[in-house]
């Protein structure tokens, strides 16, 4: 769908296998830019080439247009069919550096992060030829540009990118989605990268990866603030997990988990790990404060 004059989003369902016989369905977003090149943020999973150039050629552009693809991070869901559209139109890859070795050596990322079903979301490895910095502009055709915003915390080097002119951002996995699985890093980053999308003015349209595109400032400004509460109530029910003696780091996930009324298959590893970084903020009193 067309939700800018140059940006259109692009649903992309897919599952994750969570047990045998057990999948776990999913959304990402990517985003396109269609303006006399062609510009992808994030690539979705495995296979999704096939979505995006059909896509593009309904528009009646050729999908060898695209010229770069920005990945905000490098999660399988947003990194998966990568290699295949590089390989298909010869684009540049761009990400920021903390982001770049997980992306070239996928194998690495899945020993560090073994995502359930991991071979079947990423296609393989790719060059980065681009590294993205904090405030740098990035040009993006002929009428749009978009300011790179670092916004770490569910990933080390997540980035936002910000449309002056379009009124627009897109915020990756950086934004956590209320009652969704609560994945991230660290939640020092996390809360802080909110704070930071927080002091963005001039906005009309947030492109999140969980989410339909929400348009009108006041829903922006209410979806960011749903955001931060929710880490909040993440953080707080976790030392008072801890508090109760629970020191094993998965039966505090189950725990939490229930606690916050999520579906049991939230008390996954990569789910704990996320916990353990709040445990981690214990001694910070002024994580929340205002």
């Amino acid at each position: 769908m067309q939700v800018t004059e140059h940006i259109h989003a692009l649903r992309i369902p897919f599952n994750i296998p969570v047990a045998p016989e057990k999948l776990m369905e999913r959304v990402v977003y990517s985003y396109i830019i269609l303006e006399d090149k062609i510009t992808l943020i994030d690539s979705g999973v495995t296979g999704a080439e096939t979505i995006i150039f059909d896509y593009i050629r309904k528009n009646g552009r050729d999908p060898k247009e695209i010229s770069m693809v920005i990945l905000s991070h490098s999660h399988p869901d947003h990194i998966g069919s990568v290699k295949a559209i590089k390989e298909a139109t010869k684009c540049k890859i761009a990400a920021h550096s903390e982001e770049k070795d997980w992306i070239e050596d996928t194998e690495k990322q899945f020993k560090e992060r073994p995502v359930p079903g991991f071979h079947t979301l990423v296609g393989g490895p790719v060059t980065v030829d681009r590294l993205l910095a904090d405030g740098e502009i990035v040009n993006l055709g002929e009428k749009i540009s978009c300011k790179v915003m670092h916004t770490p915390g569910h990933s080390r080097g997540s980035i936002s990118l910000f449309f002056d002119k379009e009124k627009t951002i897109t915020t990756g996995d950086s934004l956590p989605l209320p009652n969704d699985l609560p994945i991230y890093e660290d939640i020092v980053a996390s809360v802080n990268s909110i704070r930071k999308l927080k002091k963005v003015r001039n906005i009309e349209t947030l492109l999140s990866s969980f989410e339909a595109p929400i348009q009108g400032y006041e829903r922006i400004e209410k979806r960011i603030g749903d955001g931060f509460l929710y880490l909040r109530r993440i953080h707080e029910t976790v030392l008072k997990a801890s508090s109760q003696g629970k020191a094993d780091m998965m039966e505090l996930c189950r725990h939490v988990v229930s606690e916050m009324g999520l579906p049991p298959s939230a008390a996954n590893p990569l789910v704990a790990r996320a916990f353990a970084s709040n445990l981690a903020a214990i001694e910070n009193k002024n994580l929340f404060a205002k």
